[in-house]
């Protein structure tokens, strides 16, 4: 760890890539996972730390902007910070850099400290405190007004109407240590909505998504998508695909409870 930033180095594995032979959004959220996990380990504020005293970190909402897609067995450096705190939320930002150094893909997050007994988000001050602020190491520079809260949604998607229905059950393979469903295993299911070629052609991808409700083994989800008029012109920060390029909203609802909302950008090749 130097400067307060947790490093380390990945291949891009076989596992990693669609058809074009390039890194998915779901596998960058996997690389960010595993890095905030083993940073959070060193900060002492990791999972066994954090059982102890019946807490738990669960991720709240996130950004990832891709503005490349790194290829099959390239390494790259997937680096990660916290940021300090807004609101109820302690703020982590992230990237990954190619062999020049230079980020091909940032993302910032928003976690929630749980009391696992209650059930309830705890104010994360006291136990951020103690943790590097990271001045200045902003991933995502003019992100929102502050630089430090985490990413939202806009205003408008969250009276869109999805154009279509598809109905999926949380299943072992999506259920993580902590008893739900893990934040990962939303972007598969967002993923597995679009036709191949959408994801497959789009030189860069960004990813918004709010977590609003924990999903258990066995429940199943409606997920209602749809296309957006692609317009980037008011998205923080600028962070899009060039156009060309196609927007979705999505959400998955438990009976009439929306149990999380995200907005996906594909741009299209040049």
């Amino acid at each position: 760890m130097q400067n307060n930033i947790f490093s380390e180095e990945c291949s891009v594995r076989f596992g990693d890539i669609d058809r074009s032979d390039t890194l998915t959004a779901a596998s960058a959220f996997d690389f960010f996972q595993e890095a905030a996990i083993n940073h959070a380990e060193i900060l002492g504020v990791g999972r066994d730390a954090m059982k102890t005293t019946g807490q738990v970190w669960v991720l709240s909402r996130m950004t990832v902007f891709m503005e490349r897609r790194p290829r099959f067995g390239e390494t790259v450096t997937v680096r990660t910070w916290p940021r300090g705190t807004h609101k109820l939320f302690a703020v982590r930002d992230y990237d990954i850099r190619g062999a020049d150094g230079v980020p091909a893909i940032r993302g910032r997050s928003g976690w929630l400290i749980l009391d696992l007994e209650k059930r309830r988000p705890l104010r994360p001050q006291a136990l951020v405190a103690p943790l590097p602020l990271n001045e200045g190491l902003d991933s995502l520079p003019g992100m929102s007004a502050d630089n430090e809260a985490p990413p939202g949604l806009r205003p408008e998607f969250e009276s869109a109407v999805p154009a279509k229905t598809v109905s999926r059950a949380a299943c072992y393979s999506d259920i993580d240590y902590n008893g739900h469903m893990n934040n990962t295993r939303y972007v598969q299911w967002i993923q597995d909505l679009f036709e191949p070629d959408i994801l497959e052609n789009a030189r860069g991808l960004r990813l918004d998504i709010n977590y609003l409700s924990e999903v258990k083994s066995g429940e199943t989800l409606e997920l209602l998508f749809g296309p957006k008029t692609p317009d980037g012109s008011d998205r923080p920060g600028g962070y899009c695909p060039d156009p060309p390029f196609a927007v979705f909203a999505v959400e998955g609802r438990r009976g009439a409870e929306a149990v999380f909302r995200a907005e996906l950008t594909a741009g299209l090749p040049r």
